[in-house]
Protein backbone atom coordinates (compact mmCIF):
# COMPACT_ATOMS: atom_id res chain seq x y z
CA UNK A 1 0.00 0.00 0.00
CA UNK A 2 1.43 3.38 -1.01
CA UNK A 3 0.56 5.07 2.28
CA UNK A 4 2.63 2.56 4.25
CA UNK A 5 5.47 2.77 1.76
CA UNK A 6 5.81 6.54 1.99
CA UNK A 7 5.09 6.91 5.72
CA UNK A 8 8.79 6.84 6.76
CA UNK A 9 9.58 9.52 4.18
CA UNK A 10 6.76 11.76 5.37
CA UNK A 11 8.05 11.38 8.93
CA UNK A 12 11.53 12.47 7.84
CA UNK A 13 10.20 15.46 5.92
CA UNK A 14 7.83 16.68 8.64
CA UNK A 15 9.92 15.64 11.64
CA UNK A 16 6.76 14.18 13.18
CA UNK A 17 6.05 10.65 14.32
CA UNK A 18 3.05 8.92 12.76
CA UNK A 19 1.79 12.05 10.96
CA UNK A 20 -1.71 11.83 9.57
CA UNK A 21 -2.00 12.25 5.83
CA UNK A 22 -4.04 11.32 2.78
CA UNK A 23 -2.71 10.48 -0.68
CA UNK A 24 -4.43 11.43 -3.93
CA UNK A 25 -3.17 10.51 -7.38
CA UNK A 26 -2.90 13.47 -9.73
CA UNK A 27 -3.46 13.56 -13.46
CA UNK A 28 -0.09 12.89 -15.01
CA UNK A 29 1.58 13.94 -18.23
CA UNK A 30 2.62 11.86 -21.23
CA UNK A 31 5.60 10.37 -19.38
CA UNK A 32 5.81 7.20 -17.31
CA UNK A 33 6.11 9.23 -14.13
CA UNK A 34 3.22 9.26 -11.63
CA UNK A 35 2.35 12.16 -9.34
CA UNK A 36 0.59 12.11 -5.98
CA UNK A 37 -0.49 14.83 -3.57
CA UNK A 38 0.17 14.00 0.08
CA UNK A 39 -2.24 16.09 2.14
CA UNK A 40 -1.01 16.49 5.74
CA UNK A 41 -3.27 16.87 8.77
CA UNK A 42 -2.52 18.54 12.10
CA UNK A 43 0.77 20.07 11.00
CA UNK A 44 1.95 22.86 13.27
CA UNK A 45 4.29 24.47 10.77
CA UNK A 46 5.69 23.99 7.31
CA UNK A 47 3.96 22.68 4.23
CA UNK A 48 0.46 21.27 4.46
CA UNK A 49 0.91 19.17 1.35
CA UNK A 50 3.73 17.48 -0.56
CA UNK A 51 4.00 16.24 -4.12
CA UNK A 52 5.41 12.77 -4.69
CA UNK A 53 6.94 12.06 -8.08
CA UNK A 54 7.08 8.29 -8.49
CA UNK A 55 8.93 6.52 -11.30
CA UNK A 56 10.64 3.33 -12.34
CA UNK A 57 14.12 3.59 -10.77
CA UNK A 58 15.57 1.55 -13.62
CA UNK A 59 14.78 4.40 -16.02
CA UNK A 60 15.79 7.17 -13.58
CA UNK A 61 12.57 8.97 -14.50
CA UNK A 62 13.89 10.01 -17.91
CA UNK A 63 11.73 10.30 -21.00
CA UNK A 64 12.10 7.93 -23.94
CA UNK A 65 13.06 10.87 -26.12
CA UNK A 66 15.85 12.08 -23.85
CA UNK A 67 17.20 8.68 -22.91
CA UNK A 68 19.74 8.52 -25.70
CA UNK A 69 21.65 11.61 -24.52
CA UNK A 70 21.97 10.80 -20.82
CA UNK A 71 25.30 9.89 -19.26
CA UNK A 72 25.04 6.77 -17.07
CA UNK A 73 24.33 7.10 -13.38
CA UNK A 74 23.06 10.68 -13.38
CA UNK A 75 19.52 11.58 -12.31
CA UNK A 76 18.46 14.44 -14.58
CA UNK A 77 15.51 15.85 -12.63
CA UNK A 78 17.48 16.65 -9.49
CA UNK A 79 20.53 17.81 -11.43
CA UNK A 80 18.48 20.29 -13.46
CA UNK A 81 16.41 21.39 -10.45
CA UNK A 82 19.52 22.29 -8.45
CA UNK A 83 21.07 24.05 -11.44
CA UNK A 84 17.98 26.21 -12.00
CA UNK A 85 17.56 26.91 -8.29
CA UNK A 86 21.15 28.15 -8.11
CA UNK A 87 20.35 30.61 -10.89
CA UNK A 88 17.43 32.12 -9.02
CA UNK A 89 14.80 30.49 -11.20
CA UNK A 90 11.69 29.38 -9.35
CA UNK A 91 11.35 25.61 -9.24
CA UNK A 92 9.75 23.25 -6.68
CA UNK A 93 11.66 22.88 -3.42
CA UNK A 94 13.19 19.42 -3.12
CA UNK A 95 12.17 17.98 0.27
CA UNK A 96 13.59 14.49 -0.02
CA UNK A 97 14.70 12.02 -2.67
CA UNK A 98 15.24 8.29 -2.87
CA UNK A 99 16.16 7.70 -6.48
CA UNK A 100 16.89 4.04 -5.80
CA UNK A 101 13.29 3.57 -4.75
CA UNK A 102 11.93 5.76 -7.55
CA UNK A 103 10.56 8.53 -5.33
CA UNK A 104 11.14 12.27 -5.13
CA UNK A 105 9.23 14.48 -2.68
CA UNK A 106 8.65 18.06 -3.78
CA UNK A 107 7.00 21.33 -2.82
CA UNK A 108 3.34 21.50 -3.82
CA UNK A 109 3.02 24.43 -6.23
CA UNK A 110 -0.76 24.13 -6.51
CA UNK A 111 -2.85 23.47 -9.58
CA UNK A 112 -2.88 26.74 -11.52
CA UNK A 113 -0.86 26.61 -14.73
CA UNK A 114 -0.28 29.47 -17.12
CA UNK A 115 -2.15 27.25 -19.56
CA UNK A 116 -5.28 27.45 -17.38
CA UNK A 117 -5.20 31.24 -17.54
CA UNK A 118 -4.66 31.62 -21.30
CA UNK A 119 -6.56 28.68 -22.76
CA UNK A 120 -9.94 30.41 -23.26
CA UNK A 121 -8.94 33.98 -22.47
CA UNK A 122 -8.89 37.17 -24.54
CA UNK A 123 -5.75 38.54 -26.14
CA UNK A 124 -5.11 41.05 -23.36
CA UNK A 125 -4.89 38.25 -20.80
CA UNK A 126 -2.82 36.13 -23.14
CA UNK A 127 -0.47 39.01 -23.86
CA UNK A 128 0.07 39.58 -20.13
CA UNK A 129 0.97 35.98 -19.34
CA UNK A 130 2.98 35.27 -22.45
CA UNK A 131 5.05 38.40 -21.86
CA UNK A 132 5.71 37.19 -18.32
CA UNK A 133 6.73 33.81 -19.72
CA UNK A 134 9.03 35.46 -22.25
CA UNK A 135 10.63 37.51 -19.48
CA UNK A 136 11.26 34.23 -17.66
CA UNK A 137 12.68 32.64 -20.80
CA UNK A 138 15.15 35.48 -21.33
CA UNK A 139 16.15 35.28 -17.65
CA UNK A 140 16.73 31.54 -18.12
CA UNK A 141 18.82 32.18 -21.23
CA UNK A 142 20.84 34.91 -19.54
CA UNK A 143 21.66 32.67 -16.59
CA UNK A 144 22.72 29.86 -18.91
CA UNK A 145 24.99 32.18 -20.89
CA UNK A 146 26.78 33.22 -17.70
CA UNK A 147 26.88 29.86 -15.94
CA UNK A 148 30.27 28.44 -15.03
CA UNK A 149 28.88 24.96 -14.32
CA UNK A 150 30.41 23.38 -17.38
CA UNK A 151 29.88 19.87 -15.99
CA UNK A 152 26.11 20.44 -15.73
CA UNK A 153 24.25 17.62 -17.49
CA UNK A 154 22.33 20.00 -19.77
CA UNK A 155 25.51 21.39 -21.31
CA UNK A 156 26.74 17.90 -22.13
CA UNK A 157 23.88 16.55 -24.21
CA UNK A 158 22.08 18.12 -27.11
CA UNK A 159 19.82 18.11 -30.12
CA UNK A 160 22.40 16.52 -32.37
CA UNK A 161 21.55 15.77 -35.98
CA UNK A 162 20.66 12.14 -35.20
CA UNK A 163 18.15 13.09 -32.51
CA UNK A 164 16.46 15.67 -34.71
CA UNK A 165 16.23 13.12 -37.53
CA UNK A 166 14.80 10.56 -35.13
CA UNK A 167 12.06 13.04 -34.25
CA UNK A 168 11.31 13.70 -37.92
CA UNK A 169 11.17 9.97 -38.64
CA UNK A 170 8.93 9.61 -35.58
CA UNK A 171 6.31 11.65 -37.43
CA UNK A 172 6.41 9.41 -40.49
CA UNK A 173 6.28 6.26 -38.37
CA UNK A 174 3.37 7.33 -36.18
CA UNK A 175 1.75 10.40 -37.76
CA UNK A 176 1.36 8.70 -41.16
CA UNK A 177 2.16 4.99 -41.12
CA UNK A 178 0.57 4.05 -37.79
CA UNK A 179 -2.28 6.56 -37.99
CA UNK A 180 -3.36 5.63 -41.51
CA UNK A 181 -2.22 2.03 -41.63
CA UNK A 182 0.17 2.37 -44.55
CA UNK A 183 3.89 1.90 -45.11
CA UNK A 184 5.88 4.52 -47.02
CA UNK A 185 8.37 2.78 -49.28
CA UNK A 186 11.10 3.64 -51.73
CA UNK A 187 11.29 5.71 -53.83
CA UNK A 188 8.60 7.86 -52.16
CA UNK A 189 10.50 8.00 -48.87
CA UNK A 190 13.66 9.36 -50.54
CA UNK A 191 12.52 12.99 -51.04
CA UNK A 192 11.08 13.04 -47.52
CA UNK A 193 14.41 11.95 -46.08
CA UNK A 194 16.27 14.52 -48.20
CA UNK A 195 14.05 17.32 -46.90
CA UNK A 196 14.37 16.05 -43.34
CA UNK A 197 18.16 16.14 -43.74
CA UNK A 198 17.94 19.77 -44.89
CA UNK A 199 15.78 20.68 -41.91
CA UNK A 200 18.07 18.99 -39.39
CA UNK A 201 21.22 20.45 -40.95
CA UNK A 202 19.59 23.88 -40.81
CA UNK A 203 18.70 23.49 -37.14
CA UNK A 204 22.12 22.21 -36.08
CA UNK A 205 23.79 25.10 -37.89
CA UNK A 206 21.92 27.63 -35.72
CA UNK A 207 23.42 28.99 -32.49
CA UNK A 208 23.02 26.26 -29.86
CA UNK A 209 21.95 27.25 -26.34
CA UNK A 210 20.59 25.44 -23.31
CA UNK A 211 16.86 24.82 -23.82
CA UNK A 212 14.22 23.67 -21.35
CA UNK A 213 12.87 21.44 -24.14
CA UNK A 214 9.21 21.77 -23.15
CA UNK A 215 8.86 25.44 -22.29
CA UNK A 216 5.08 25.58 -22.71
CA UNK A 217 2.09 26.87 -20.78
CA UNK A 218 1.32 23.60 -19.00
CA UNK A 219 4.80 23.51 -17.49
CA UNK A 220 4.53 26.90 -15.78
CA UNK A 221 2.85 27.03 -12.40
CA UNK A 222 1.35 30.32 -11.22
CA UNK A 223 2.21 31.16 -7.61
CA UNK A 224 1.08 34.01 -5.34
CA UNK A 225 2.10 37.46 -6.54
CA UNK A 226 1.79 36.06 -10.10
CA UNK A 227 5.24 34.47 -9.94
CA UNK A 228 5.86 31.67 -12.45
CA UNK A 229 7.60 28.46 -11.45
CA UNK A 230 9.01 25.96 -13.93
CA UNK A 231 8.33 22.24 -13.90
CA UNK A 232 9.04 19.27 -16.22
CA UNK A 233 12.57 20.52 -16.87
CA UNK A 234 14.46 17.22 -16.56
CA UNK A 235 15.18 16.95 -20.31
CA UNK A 236 17.05 20.28 -20.59
CA UNK A 237 19.81 20.12 -23.20
CA UNK A 238 21.63 22.14 -25.83
CA UNK A 239 19.43 23.00 -28.78
CA UNK A 240 18.64 25.57 -31.51
CA UNK A 241 18.22 29.13 -30.24
CA UNK A 242 14.50 29.52 -31.09
CA UNK A 243 13.51 26.10 -29.69
CA UNK A 244 11.97 27.22 -26.38
CA UNK A 245 10.21 30.20 -27.95
CA UNK A 246 8.62 27.84 -30.48
CA UNK A 247 7.57 25.53 -27.64
CA UNK A 248 5.92 28.50 -25.91
CA UNK A 249 4.26 30.33 -28.81
CA UNK A 250 3.40 27.30 -30.97
CA UNK A 251 2.01 25.38 -28.01
CA UNK A 252 -0.36 22.65 -29.25
CA UNK A 253 -2.68 23.31 -26.31
CA UNK A 254 -3.22 27.06 -26.86
CA UNK A 255 -3.55 28.53 -30.35
CA UNK A 256 -2.58 32.19 -30.73
CA UNK A 257 -3.78 34.36 -33.59
CA UNK A 258 -1.13 35.56 -36.03
CA UNK A 259 -1.16 39.21 -34.95
CA UNK A 260 -0.56 38.35 -31.30
CA UNK A 261 2.07 35.81 -32.30
CA UNK A 262 3.99 38.41 -34.30
CA UNK A 263 3.72 40.86 -31.41
CA UNK A 264 5.11 38.29 -28.96
CA UNK A 265 8.00 37.34 -31.24
CA UNK A 266 8.87 41.03 -31.43
CA UNK A 267 8.56 41.32 -27.64
CA UNK A 268 11.00 38.45 -27.24
CA UNK A 269 13.49 40.05 -29.64
CA UNK A 270 13.41 43.45 -27.95
CA UNK A 271 13.60 41.91 -24.46
CA UNK A 272 16.53 39.72 -25.50
CA UNK A 273 18.31 42.67 -27.12
CA UNK A 274 18.03 44.75 -23.94
CA UNK A 275 19.22 41.93 -21.70
CA UNK A 276 22.11 40.82 -23.91
CA UNK A 277 22.96 44.27 -25.35
CA UNK A 278 22.86 42.98 -28.90
CA UNK A 279 20.83 43.32 -32.09
CA UNK A 280 18.73 40.52 -33.58
CA UNK A 281 18.22 40.30 -37.33
CA UNK A 282 14.44 39.92 -37.37
CA UNK A 283 14.20 38.22 -40.76
CA UNK A 284 16.86 35.63 -39.95
CA UNK A 285 15.37 34.92 -36.53
CA UNK A 286 11.88 34.48 -37.92
CA UNK A 287 13.14 32.09 -40.58
CA UNK A 288 14.81 30.07 -37.82
CA UNK A 289 11.55 30.19 -35.83
CA UNK A 290 9.58 28.87 -38.83
CA UNK A 291 12.03 26.03 -39.45
CA UNK A 292 12.02 24.98 -35.80
CA UNK A 293 8.22 25.12 -35.81
CA UNK A 294 8.12 22.80 -38.81
CA UNK A 295 10.38 20.22 -37.19
CA UNK A 296 8.90 20.30 -33.68
CA UNK A 297 5.25 20.26 -34.68
CA UNK A 298 5.75 17.38 -37.11
CA UNK A 299 7.34 15.49 -34.23
CA UNK A 300 4.51 16.42 -31.86
CA UNK A 301 1.87 15.26 -34.35
CA UNK A 302 3.48 11.84 -34.51
CA UNK A 303 4.20 11.75 -30.79
CA UNK A 304 0.56 12.20 -29.88
CA UNK A 305 -0.32 9.12 -31.95
CA UNK A 306 2.50 7.19 -30.27
CA UNK A 307 1.16 8.15 -26.83
CA UNK A 308 -2.25 6.86 -27.83
CA UNK A 309 -1.13 3.59 -29.46
CA UNK A 310 1.73 2.64 -27.13
CA UNK A 311 0.88 4.29 -23.81
CA UNK A 312 -2.88 3.84 -24.24
CA UNK A 313 -3.50 7.52 -23.51
CA UNK A 314 -5.76 9.13 -26.10
CA UNK A 315 -6.01 12.51 -24.38
CA UNK A 316 -3.45 14.09 -26.71
CA UNK A 317 -5.10 13.11 -29.99
CA UNK A 318 -7.33 16.19 -29.90
CA UNK A 319 -4.22 18.39 -30.15
CA UNK A 320 -3.04 16.94 -33.47
CA UNK A 321 -5.11 19.42 -35.56
CA UNK A 322 -3.44 22.37 -33.82
CA UNK A 323 0.00 20.84 -34.34
CA UNK A 324 -0.65 20.21 -38.04
CA UNK A 325 -2.05 23.71 -38.47
CA UNK A 326 1.30 25.04 -37.20
CA UNK A 327 3.08 22.82 -39.72
CA UNK A 328 0.92 24.34 -42.47
CA UNK A 329 1.66 27.82 -41.09
CA UNK A 330 5.39 27.12 -41.26
CA UNK A 331 5.16 25.65 -44.76
CA UNK A 332 3.41 28.85 -45.90
CA UNK A 333 6.48 30.80 -44.78
CA UNK A 334 9.10 28.35 -46.05
CA UNK A 335 8.48 28.05 -49.83
CA UNK A 336 11.74 26.12 -50.22
CA UNK A 337 10.02 23.21 -48.44
CA UNK A 338 6.94 23.13 -50.68
CA UNK A 339 8.12 19.80 -52.11
CA UNK A 340 8.04 18.24 -48.64
CA UNK A 341 4.56 19.61 -48.07
CA UNK A 342 3.33 18.10 -51.33
CA UNK A 343 4.62 14.60 -50.62
CA UNK A 344 3.40 14.58 -46.99
CA UNK A 345 -0.01 15.95 -48.04
CA UNK A 346 -0.56 12.89 -50.22
CA UNK A 347 -0.97 10.98 -46.98
CA UNK A 348 -2.12 13.70 -44.55
CA UNK A 349 -4.86 15.86 -46.10
CA UNK A 350 -4.69 18.29 -43.20
CA UNK A 351 -1.37 19.55 -44.58
CA UNK A 352 -2.81 20.67 -47.92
Amino acid sequence: MLEELIKPYVEKITGAQAPRFEVKKLQGDASSREYYRIQLSDVESGATSIILMKFDPHTSGKSEEAARELPPGEFPFISVLKYLELGGLRVPVLYYEDVGAGMVFLEDLGDVQVGNLVKDSDNDTRRKWYCKAIDLLVKFQRYNSQSKQKDFIGFNRGFAYDLLMWECDHYVEWGIEALYGKKLREPEIWPIQEYFERICNGLTSMPQILVHRDFQSRNMMVLPEEEIALIDFQDALMGPWPYDLVALLRDSYVKLDDDLLDELIEYYCTTYEKEFETVIDRNSFKQAFYLQTLQRKLKDSGRFVFIDRVKKNDSYLKFIPNSLSYVKWAFDRLPEYEGLREVLARHEERLK
